[in-house]
């Protein structure tokens, strides 16, 4: 058995609430083409990789008592990074608290991005945060696109964790042409060549079967890479494992293709299943394999916290519009103005609910800036990190037409309304700061004053092509 330095200590999962089923598209399309899946998930409009991220990882620090501040190495892998060029873990990195000396990197244009992610944690020594998230998209009457799903897992990798990696192995061979998508395209493409296509991957899976070393005979689950429900499948003879082994860690069926997430999301379940000997195998169209052996090396399983149930089911309609297939973009001039520079100084407040106490009497503000709405001294606030639970104030519903322009693009994905409100979160010594707030995981008449609210990270806006990230509510029991 290998070395390595590093095992899983804490594992999280996240996969949008909203689901289409394959009877839904196909009434919509005339013709369903992804084998073997059922339903699958739909980011939401404010969803992306980044906020899938975000939420799989706070879950997997959440589930072991793991501050982000001890963490030594951020990885984050993704086929669908929300900007071409721009090193998104200091997003993610500010989000969740990690320290701006932690190494960082960011693996993609491969579906094997998030096993060659986990791959080099597990190599590491020290306290790593990986985090794989993605949400591939095809062209709307394509297979790819009809398999298309969503979804983000996290791993915490400790020398103290209780899941250890026995061996890892790779495998690469020049297979193009498979599943590529070109410079400036947001869509999927294939050459749809289906014997080359599958002589790729039973090749590069065997080759770097022949180099792992496990027994098949004894593994419980197999995470293989999934485009569609069917795909796993095909891995039971070039892995030796049996096709029971796949079928226990597959859920392509049930959210569609993850991309780079879907095998350490499925990893994912059958750890929290409590499946103790594993396989994870990843691959990636060009042609890459990566393989990892697990076995559990203690009685104590690694803590887990997977978000991944589907709550809202989608019509044709409803789905096409979150595309953005019928709405158009956000309109001319007009609207809020905040420059690049301002939403980078309140980044931190925005992402971490920083507020301030005044030296004057003691008041919490939100933002932390200007003079205090209690005594309105202006004073040098103290910076207090509120907890992300709070209680509705006061609620309102943007209509059809009443959104600056900034937000219009959001509301006509929404269907033509949502919901803005005041929540009141509660410091650390019983006082409160209100912050306004954008309300969503919920219909706009299913929360009133007085109810609980969760605070969690989504897409705010764009303007200038830069994103702009902050904090949302949803109910709290309403959550996945």
């Amino acid at each position: 058995m290998t070395e390595y330095p590093s095992g899983i200590a804490a594992v999280g999962g996240y996969v949008p609430a909203l689901r289409i089923t394959s009877e839904e598209l196909a009434d919509g399309w005339g013709q369903f083409k992804a084998r073997g899946v059922s339903e699958k998930a739909v980011p939401d409009a404010d969803e992306d990789a980044v906020t899938m991220g975000y939420e799989a990882a706070k879950r997997a620090l959440d589930a072991g008592g793991v501050d982000g501040e001890t963490i030594d190495e951020l990885l984050f892998a993704s086929t669908t990074p929300p900007v071409a060029e721009e090193d998104l873990t200091s997003h993610l990195g500010t989000m969740l608290a990690v320290p701006d000396e932690a190494t960082r990197m960011t693996v993609t244009a491969s579906t094997a991005a998030g096993m060659q992610a986990f791959a080099h944690g597990i190599r590491s020594d020290g306290r790593t945060l990986v985090i794989a998230s993605d949400c591939p998209r095809g062209e709307p009457e394509t297979a790819l696109e009809h398999a298309a799903g969503a979804g983000a897992a996290a791993y915490v990798l400790d020398p103290a964790g209780a899941l250890s990696v026995t061996d890892i192995a790779e495998s690469s061979s020049p297979y193009p042409g498979t599943r590529f998508r070109e410079t400036g395209s947001e869509t999927l493409d294939s050459l749809d060549v289906t014997p080359y296509e599958r002589t790729s991957y039973a090749e590069l899976l065997s080759k770097a079967a022949e180099r792992l070393e496990y027994d098949p005979g004894r593994v419980e689950g197999a995470a293989v890479q999934a485009s569609d429900g069917a795909q796993p499948y095909r891995a039971a003879g070039p892995l030796g494992v049996e096709r029971t082994a796949i079928g226990a860690a597959t859920i392509a069926d049930e959210i569609g293709d993850a991309g780079a997430a879907s095998v350490p999301l499925a990893l994912a379940t059958a750890i929290d299943d409590g499946l103790e000997t594993l396989l994870a195998a990843g691959y990636g169209s060009g042609a890459t394999a990566t393989l990892a052996h697990l076995e559990r090396s203690e009685s104590e399983q690694p803590p887990s916290s997977l978000a991944i149930a589907g709550e809202q089911y989608l019509s044709f309609a409803e789905y096409i519009r979150r595309r953005g297939d019928v709405t158009s973009g956000a309109p001319e001039g007009g609207g809020g103005y905040v420059s690049v520079p301002t939403w980078e100084r309140s980044m931190t407040q925005r992402y971490r609910l920083q507020a301030g106490h005044c030296s004057e009497c003691a008041a919490l503000n939100f933002p932390p800036t200007g003079a205090c709405s209690s005594c309105r001294s202006l004073v040098e606030y103290d910076r207090v990190e509120l907890p992300f639970e709070g209680v509705v104030e006061a609620l309102s519903v943007i209509s059809q037409g009443g959104a600056p322009p900034e937000f219009a693009e959001m509301q006509a994905k929404y269907g033509g309304s949502y919901t803005t409100g005041i929540v009141a979160f509660e410091g650390p010594a019983g006082d409160s700061a209100s912050a306004p707030v954008l309300v969503v995981g919920t219909d706009n008449d299913d929360l009133t004053v007085g109810d609980p609210v969760e605070a969690t990270i989504r897409r705010i806006y764009t303007q200038e092509g830069v994103t702009r990230y902050g904090i949302k509510v949803r109910p709290i029991e309403n959550n996945p």
